[in-house]
Formats: structure tokens, sequence, C-alpha cells
């Protein structure tokens, strides 16, 4: 999947002339973990019913006028393999970043669960 799939699908809508932005977060795998050990890859899991409520909620959000989410799961990932791209078009910044943030989060803590590869001479 490319990023710019999804964001060209948004600018096929009918009603984009409503969008004043589109914003993306490129999710990637980092060479680290979050306490610091080298990291060699990780995989992802997703709840794909959650996934799909938390798009169909926000896309109600003031202002939003679609969301696209793209994660890649099930398979080993390597340090800087894209991991997510989320994609948040509406019609004012304020309402694009915030729902954008939101999303994000609830993903994060409620839809994917991950398992990271640990290089073999970490203790």
């Amino acid at each position: 999947m490319e990023l710019q799939t999804l964001i060209n699908a948004i600018k096929e809508r009918p009603d984009f002339d409503q969008a004043g932005m589109i914003l993306a977060h490129n999710g990637v795998v980092r060479g680290t973990s979050r306490d610091g050990r080298s990291v060699s890859g990780l995989q992802v899991r997703v709840d794909h019913g959650r996934l799909a409520d938390i798009i169909e909620k926000r896309r109600r959000s003031p202002g939003i006028l679609d969301i696209r989410v793209w994660i890649r799961e099930n398979e080993e990932l390597k340090v800087g393999d894209d991991v997510m791209f989320l994609v948040v078009a509406g019609d004012i910044r304020e309402h694009v970043i915030e729902t954008l943030e939101t999303t994000l989060n609830e993903i994060k803590s409620t839809v994917t669960s991950k398992t990271e590869f640990f290089l073999a001479d970490q203790p």
C-alpha cells in the first residue's frame, strides 16, 4: 500500500471540495524500544472490528470528511518498514489535527498489539 493511494481515494470523493486539509501519519518500525533496547523488528496484530468502530465514530467528528487507515499486520517487519498509514481529511486545521491525534491514540491503545523482536546481543 502507498500513502498516496489513500490520499487519492479521498481526493476522488465527489464532496472533496469541502476539504481544506489532509493530514497523514506514517508509522514506521523504530530501531529502539521505548525502554531503549535495540529492536530488529516487530509484528502487529489488528482488531478489525474495533478499528471499524473507531473509524466510523471519528468520521462523524465535526468537520471531518473522511478517514483512511492501512495497517501492515501478521508479518515480521524490520526496522524502517512502514507499519501504519492514517489519513484524515476535513474542513479546517483544528478539526483535522484533533481527529488525527484522537484516532491515532485510540488505534494504538485499543486496536493494535505488537510483538517486538530484539537483537540477539541484548540482555
